[in-house]
């Protein structure tokens, strides 16, 4: 099948399915978000046009923007399906290095589509190329190295067939998932080659489920049951694994308290008994306590990132540390008893394990290759039972603190209230998502889970400003319930334009940005350890003019095609949220409510996260003390 590079990769992408969760057969690749150049348009952008009726393809705005919308896409289908970008060269390209980052940081997958320069080298130096004076074999693409997980440059056509199987299996792994960039030289796209024609027909590419090494199994169960106040840590492994439901039962099975991670968030249906709430600096003092009585945290799907574990500090200095982990360098930090395996066979082997320890039982208990529930008689081990009680006894303080916070109040609202208001009238498939400054403490400490599957992202991996905006563009794709996305004034500014994408592509979706006048949630950090307030809130910041000006967020919106709301206060943002959701839906457009909010309330967990504070300001002494508690497993 003689085709130009650019039309084999194109056929390639079409040929690749991929299966859900539930089992449903959807094309890997389900979307491109596109902006031209002299880099892509007549390789690529032709390609495409030629195979428009099989694979969709979307123009964004910013190159960030849609790479962005296409990491969101990933998350929203528990990275069962993959967003592809592509720019022309340059700063089309560099654009998208810090999507590349997201994906990357939140082990998202992405394929990542950048021209490049000529390989010939010809015409050098062709526009937007940068020039290295001591290696001409750089460009700009080589950028995408470090936030890349596989790299490869297409220096000719028939290093398609090497290079695409190792595409799919990055993007496909649950070990490897993250961001892959092919850089494509404009030159090499348009060239011809007999590509054979097996390489394009049909694969479906399905969740690997690898089992974990059976001494492995034993060394965990063995430190079960050894303890007696187990705490059982769910990260967004469980989520893409579909384990949610494995490890449910494998806590009530053994009374195991259960808290998330800030991406295991909504696993757990909030008023499940075992369930104390999510984990860490943004997470609640619920889970936090549980925490630190727990003798043995096993931690599934987890990273542990700082912010999860409170800089190492939530955790019990004498407590054991167990991981469930696909990837072996996640499973081995901190010097923990690693298991590596997918989450929803190793929770089931797991059990077996724990049935086969029990005395009277077989001590060769056979794992099985397919299921992956536990055995139906219970195993005589189980947590102590007032430990297995406490969860549901903190969960209870906790939800009473959540509730006295969004309780109404005269004036300007709360984060915590106006997120109480969006939870309130979410139904069980809507989404939720945000990214970065104050609002991931509101959303993962306060949100009540809606349903019985994970609806929300917070892209707390990267805190990338402006993800909030563009991946709810591509959640919106993705998912079937409707996208909330929640932000600040902030990121507003910073990246707005794939408003207008989700506007003009007619994708529903509600942006609900609350203006707080600054970068707040640095405000807050700056002065709490006892800096002085500087260019954080627009009071603090250098201007030229006695009143500078504000943005008008609402008129702003409006011209990027948006329905409108705006509320000043707790009723009306009620009121305004209610209308906004029907309007999206009902005229396929982003609607967006915008809200002034109190600068200065916030949602506290009461977890210590270390930053570098200089000897001569007032928080060095706390920062000193918290130091001293920091919990390493080396």
């Amino acid at each position: 099948m003689k085709l130009t590079t650019a039309q084999a990769l194109v056929a390639w992408l079409i040929a690749q399915r991929s299966e859900t969760l539930d089992g449903r057969e959807v094309p890997l690749f389900p979307a491109v978000f596109a902006i031209f150049g002299h880099g892509n348009v007549l390789g690529l952008g032709t390609a495409l046009q030629e195979r428009r009726g099989e694979i969709p393809v979307w123009r964004g705005h910013t190159e960030e923007g849609m790479a962005l919308a296409a990491v969101g896409m990933a998350k929203a289908t528990h990275r069962r399906q993959v967003g592809v970008a592509t720019s022309s060269i340059g700063p089309g390209a560099l654009n998208m290095v810090t999507a590349a980052g997201v994906a990357h940081a939140n082990r998202l997958p992405l394929l990542l589509l950048p021209g490049d320069t000529f390989t010939t080298r010809a015409p050098d130096p062709v526009l937007q190329q940068v020039e290295h004076f001591g290696d001409g074999t750089l460009t700009v693409n080589d950028a995408f190295r470090p936030v890349s997980r596989y790299f490869d440059r297409i220096t000719r056509p028939e290093q398609l067939l090497a290079t695409l199987p190792q595409v799919a299996r990055v993007l496909t792994d649950a070990a490897d998932a993250g961001p892959v960039t092919l850089a494509l030289p404009q030159d090499v796209q348009a060239e011809i080659y007999d590509f054979p024609d097996s390489f394009f027909e049909q694969v479906v590419h399905r969740l690997i489920r690898p089992r974990a090494d059976r001494r492995s199994l034993a060394d965990a169960a063995a430190a079960l049951q050894a303890s007696s106040r187990p705490l059982l840590v769910l990260g967004g492994g469980v989520r893409y694994s579909g384990a949610a439901g494995q490890a449910m039962e494998f806590a009530e099975r053994h009374g195991i308290p259960v808290v998330e991670t800030t991406a295991g968030r909504t696993l757990v249906p909030h008023e499940h008994p075992l369930y104390a709430g999510p984990l860490g600096v943004t997470g609640s003092a619920s889970a936090n306590t549980m925490a630190t009585e727990a003798d043995l945290v096993l931690a599934v799907g987890t990273r542990l990132q700082d912010f999860t574990t409170a800089s190492w500090t939530v955790f019990a200095p004498d407590a054991t540390m167990v991981t469930i982990n696909a990837a072996r360098f996640d499973a081995v930090k901190h010097g923990a008893l690693a298991v590596v395996g997918d989450a929803a066979v190793t929770l089931g082997d797991l059990a077996a394990q724990l049935t086969a320890n029990t005395p009277g039982q077989n001590k060769i208990r056979p794992l099985g290759h397919a299921d992956v529930r536990p055995p139906a008689d219970p195993p005589e081990w189980r947590a102590e039972g007032d430990w297995t009680a406490r969860a549901v006894e903190v969960r209870t303080e906790w939800d009473a603190h959540i509730d006295a916070l969004r309780t109404p109040t005269p004036g300007t609202p709360t984060y915590a209230q106006v997120v109480g208001v969006v939870n309130e009238l979410s139904g069980p498939r809507d989404y939720v998502m945000t990214a970065s400054g104050g609002m991931p403490g509101e959303l993962v400490g306060g949100w009540r889970a809606t349903g019985d599957a994970p609806t929300m992202d917070v892209e707390y991996g990267f805190s990338c400003m402006g993800y909030e905006i563009a991946g709810a563009w591509g959640a919106a794709m993705a998912h079937d319930g409707l996208v909330t996305t929640m932000l600040g004034d902030g990121s507003y500014l910073m990246l707005n334009s794939e408003l207008f994408s989700a506007a003009f592509a007619g994708h529903p979706l509600v942006a609900v940005v609350c203006d707080n006048d600054g970068y707040a949630v640095i405000a807050r950090l700056q002065e709490g350890q006892g800096g002085e307030p500087f260019n954080n809130f627009y009071a603090d910041c250098r201007t030229n003019h006695a009143e500078p000006p504000r943005v008008d967020f609402a008129t702003h919106a409006r011209s990027l095609g948006c329905a409108v709301y705006t509320a000043a206060d707790l009723g009306e943002v009620r009121a305004a949220y209610a209308e906004a959701r029907t309007a999206a839906r009902a005229e396929s457009r982003p609607a967006v409510l915008v809200v002034r909010t109190e600068p200065s309330a916030w949602t506290e967990a009461g977890a210590w996260w270390e930053v570098g504070v200089p000897a001569h300001l007032s928080g060095r002494a706390a920062y000193e003390e918290s130091k001293s508690r920091q919990v390493r497993y080396l």
